[in-house]
């Protein structure tokens, strides 16, 4: 009885410093973005699109560190409505960003590598290497508003699970910086993405 007592408190104790010896993973992942660029002088509609790209993990004692890149696609519509000589006029526009999101995340993990739970958080730098803009005519004499800028802040936090080779991340993105060259408006990219990575080694 003694002995099993004893095999099984070397077998716990471990299993407990193997999951604390020090990690790296590297992975790849894909999953969907709803998107809103928030902004103080319209209605805004949320966008879905897509991300994909490859993130690494590293680190020990229950803490990773997580830098990632993968292309992403945000944007958002827009309405307001203006007077035009008295007359009521609807003013939509629309925006579609491409852009290479990096994000460098601190978390922690509990359980196994195999099976465990994680939290995360960090900042995000985000480059836009593609842009379409559609702005009606009422849109642009409402506003004159159409210049965004190529890179902007953002700070992520969200969960996830591993489940052997799979990883689901969920996280929130909220924009720190103004992504718009005009002083008069301030719009910042606010999101939800759901990921599905899988683990190379």
């Amino acid at each position: 009885m003694k002995r099993t007592i004893l095999i099984s408190c070397l077998f716990i104790a471990t299993t407990a410093a193997f999951g604390q010896l020090p990690s790296f993973t590297l992975g790849i992942k894909a999953g969907l973005n709803v998107a809103k660029l928030k902004s103080d002088f319209a209605t805004e509609e949320n966008t879905t699109g897509y991300l994909v790209g490859a993130w690494a993990r590293f680190g020990g004692l229950g803490l990773y560190v997580q830098p990632e890149a993968y292309l992403g696609s945000k944007g958002n519509k827009f309405s307001r409505i203006t007077q035009d000589n008295g007359t009521e006029v609807q003013a939509d526009g629309e925006v579609k960003f491409t852009t290479l999101d990096i994000p460098v995340l601190l978390g922690t993990k509990i359980g196994p590598p195999s099976l465990n739970v994680r939290f995360m958080a960090g900042p995000v730098l985000s480059f836009i290497i593609d842009e379409e803009t559609n702005f009606n005519s009422a849109y642009n004499q409402a506003t004159g508003f159409r210049d965004y800028k190529k890179q902007t802040w953002a700070a992520q936090a969200g969960a996830g699970v591993d489940l052997g080779k799979l990883s689901v991340d969920a996280r929130y993105e909220a924009g720190l910086s103004n992504i718009s060259r005009s002083e008069r408006y301030d719009q910042k990219q606010n999101l939800w993405h759901l990921s599905l990575g899988y683990k190379i080694f």
